[in-house]
């Protein structure tokens, strides 16, 4: 893992600038450029914030899926968040994956940000936290980590062009924070996002230069967000090291030209290349000798997929125990927890239930081994004691999901799945082979490929119009028994890498279908540049009647002990690529949470989001509980949590609105192509001081099954401007259960001479108690939370004098206070 900085400049000697300059751009989609030469190897990489995917879209190929980015900072829990990342490097090497796409440290700006199930909160300090713990997790089993996306990239609408204009002080202390953080944690790559800071590409921009490799002192690889690069010579100028990806990107020889004509220093590109060899040394990828375990042989891309070996149990476990962890009961009115010995039939309510979201949509997304749903875990506890009944209710609002294994067969083989051909321009079968679904975002590629055809014999359940629909670019058809549906050429509208390749939109058509009666479905998509080669075939039956289902829902729940009522967002509203424009889970959905809790006051509402969404039934319900997109073993934890047999131990880590409306942030619609950050310091719960409004939910928030007394805050009397202080909170258990309070402080600064928020968040320290047990909360609030970046000094001050420090359970619920003088040097 050790190779001196003087060994790395006798490699270095080794290779002609034209060598130099053409190692800094991918050689494929996810692999750096090997040169036999120095003995360096291709170095792999993978998208992985909550699972390890490896080089290929192939559900064969399956990963560990976690609870999403955002559950696992509602821990507050970085020594759990340390292990989790441990595992995801264990999955790495398995799949010969050295570099690891992960974390992503944006922030929660607005609620309704589209990619906020893959960022970790609202707050710089609790991201930054979070964000190291799994970078050291990832880091310890030699895989590298990469924070990502630098910086400012906190919203998805046109984001690979918004110019994001964020004032001087507010870039420092809130958005690159989580980041200086991350390189304070050892992170071994950093990348470059798709968007602009003050009018100039982040690729290009030269926040990369410093602070991120000068003040911060980061000496590791800055790497583009794949195909943020769209010219040579500025970004080669910049801090930017690697372009990917490969290899046709506006590196390779363009910039061997820029080198050789002296228009790109000679000694930028060695700097890039010294810290691309340095990152190989330390995965072991440089010099003479055995691959490293993560070094061994791949499969390509368009390999068979290797077999999957089981997931062991103490990774299942582990993700288990993550779910309760992360989950946030955000009310109880005396329902939770549910007493198992004294059920006897319960109600599980909702498509969530049986379809529960364990993942958010875009490059994120994994294919999981199994999947644990919400009723499969309430079935599971309470097999042999109770009985469960399912009622599906109305389908949540949106598209049509992919045609999955259970809903079809193989025209072919008469086997589950689907039938996929790659065909000649003629029609002439090239390649054939049965998969499980119909989302194929990378179909192989065969020499003389046109086109793609996914076929699939349909068997309904259900008679009446259904919707069918294929999703990807170019020219597509859709046929029915024989019988065109749809045909027609539908280009791209973005050329943003996760709409193509990802989430193509979908084209439907309605067509009636019989019970059992088979219809053969084929969808076809030529193959054209820049349409990429993601093809999506979906099919769902007609819809319920909007009307019957809350009913049935509610006669279901009124004849249970308690009822479970699962609702939740969609992979086409929370996902890369989108925004979102409201918070509203939809009509359908709102009613049957009303219908099922009229029916029964022991209703507990489970959230199936990344993010927040509106509750307007929140007052109605026994319970509600925040699950976030759990994970693959998401219903197994859940039911620890709903059944006792384990305290939800979430805290939100981002305010949760009443209404949108009532949110202090809510733009994310660039204008004229500019996003302004006017708020400036005031994000997340601080805007929310600011403005004087209260939210559903504050930041912090969360309830155990306990109660406690917040008892007594300890200041010392001082502290050196520049000095970590350390505060001491006695809070008492004053429940009936043992449980676990997160201790959480922030600071004022009344009479400040430079603007401030109302309070801002500082430290936090986790404890467990027994029942009438008094324990002492240790927290450090770091140095960093008492200084602030002075503009025209462009320095960081702390300002002496009196201080204040408030303790309790939220943002919004402090009770303690107390004062701290903050001295000078040589101070008394």
């Amino acid at each position: 893992m050790g190779t001196s900085d003087e060994e790395i400049d006798r490699l270095l000697g080794k290779l002609t600038p034209r060598a130099r300059a053409l190692l800094l751009d991918g050689a494929t989609t996810w692999r750096t450029r090997a040169e036999p030469a120095l003995g360096l190897r291709e170095l792999v990489m993978s998208d992985g914030p909550a699972g390890v995917r490896g080089e290929a879209w192939d559900e064969r190929i399956t990963s560990v899926l976690l609870p999403s980015a955002s559950a696992l900072a509602a821990t507050w829990d970085e020594d759990l968040v340390e292990s989790l990342g441990g595992l995801l490097a264990a999955e790495a090497r398995r799949k010969g994956v050295d570099v690891l796409l992960a974390p992503t440290l944006n922030l929660h700006r607005s609620p309704l940000g589209g990619r906020h199930f893959e960022c970790f909160s609202e707050d710089p300090e609790l991201t930054g936290r979070v964000g190291a713990a799994l970078v050291r997790g990832v880091q310890a089993h030699g895989v590298a980590a990469t924070a990502k996306h630098y910086v400012a990239n906190d919203s998805e609408t046109d984001r690979l062009t918004v110019d994001v204009r964020v004032d001087e002080r507010a870039l420092r202390e809130v958005y690159l924070a989580p980041f200086e953080a991350a390189v304070a944690a050892g992170v071994r790559l950093v990348m470059a996002g798709y968007n602009a800071v003050d009018g100039t590409t982040m690729t290009a921009n030269a926040l990369l230069s410093d602070p991120l490799k000068g003040e911060w002192g980061f000496d590791g690889v800055v790497v583009s967000d794949w195909g943020a690069v769209r010219s040579t010579e500025d970004t080669a100028r910049s801090g930017l090291d690697l372009a990917m990806p490969g290899p046709d990107s506006p590196w390779g020889e363009a910039l061997a030209r820029a080198v050789a004509d002296g228009t790109v220093p000679e000694d930028t590109v060695d700097d890039k290349v010294r810290r691309l060899l340095r990152l190989a040394a330390w995965l072991g990828a440089l010099g003479e000798g055995e691959p490293t375990a993560s070094g061994a042989a791949r499969a390509g891309t368009e390999a068979p997929p290797a077999p999957r070996p089981a997931v062991a149990p103490r990774e299942r476990a582990l993700a288990r125990r993550a779910v309760a962890a992360g989950s946030v009961l955000l009310a109880n009115r005396g329902v939770l927890p549910l007493d198992p010995g004294r059920l006897r039939t319960v109600a599980v309510i909702g498509a969530h239930a049986a379809r529960t979201r364990t993942q958010g949509g875009g490059s994120a997304g994994v294919f999981p081994p199994h999947e644990v749903s919400v009723l499969d875990g309430v079935r599971a506890a309470l097999r042999g004691r109770a009985r469960v009944v399912h009622v599906p209710g109305p389908r949540p609002d949106g598209p049509a999901p992919p045609l999955g294994h259970d809903a079809c067969t193989d025209p072919r083989s008469g086997l589950p799945g689907v039938l996929l051909r790659m065909l000649d321009a003629d029609g002439r079968e090239l390649y054939a082979e049965r998969r499980r679904g119909g989302r194929l975002l990378e179909p192989r590629l065969v020499p003389g490929a046109h086109t793609v055809e996914i076929s699939a014999r349909l068997r309904p359940r259900t008679a009446g119009r259904w919707t069918l629909g294929v999703a990807g670019f170019g020219r597509m058809s859709l046929a029915l028994d024989g019988r065109p549906l749809l045909a027609g050429d539908f280009p791209p509208p973005t050329d943003d890498p996760a709409v193509v390749h990802v989430n193509p939109p979908a084209q439907y058509a309605g067509a009636d279908l019989a019970v059992s009666q088979d219809a053969l479905l084929v969808a076809r998509r030529e193959l054209a540049p820049g349409t990429g080669r993601a093809t999506v075939v979906s099919a769902a039956p007609p819809a319920p009647d909007a009307a019957a289902s809350p009913a049935e829902a509610a006669r279901a729940a009124a004849g249970a002990d308690a009822a479970i009522v699962v609702v939740g967002t969609t992979e086409h509203g929370e996902c890369e690529g989108y925004d979102r424009t409201t918070l509203s889970l939809g009509a359908t959905q709102n009613a049957l949470v009303r219908a099922v809790a009229a029916a029964n006051p022991r209703t507990v509402a489970v959230v199936n989001s990344g993010g927040p969404v509106e509750l307007p039934w929140r007052d109605a319900v026994g319970a509600v509980l925040l699950a976030w997109f759990p994970g693959q073993e998401g219903g197994d934890g859940l039911a620890d949590v709903l059944f006792g047999r384990a305290e939800p131990g979430g805290r939100l880590p981002t305010t949760w609105p009443a209404a949108l409306a009532d949110a202090p942030v809510t733009r994310t619609l660039p204008a004229d192509g500019r996003l302004a950050y006017d708020e400036g310091l005031h994000v997340g719960h601080r805007g929310w001081l600011r403005h004087a409004r209260v939210p559903a939910y504050w930041f912090g928030h969360g309830l155990g099954y306990t109660t406690w007394a917040h008892e007594e805050l300890t200041v010392p009397p001082r502290a050196g401007a520049g000095e970590d202080v350390t505060v001491r909170v006695r809070v008492r258990n004053t429940g009936a259960r043992s449980g676990r309070e997160v201790v959480q402080v922030y600071l004022a600064r009344p009479g400040s001479a430079v603007e401030r928020p109302v309070r801002w968040f500082a430290g936090y320290a986790a404890v467990r108690a027994r029942p009438g047990e008094s324990v002492t909360a240790t927290v450090r609030v770091p140095a960093r939370a008492l200084r602030h970046w002075c503009v025209r000094e462009r320095a960081w001050r702390t300002e002496t004098g009196r201080w204040r420090v408030l303790a309790g359970r939220s943002a919004g619920e402090v009770p303690l206070v107390a004062d701290l003088e903050v001295v000078g040097p040589g101070s008394g």
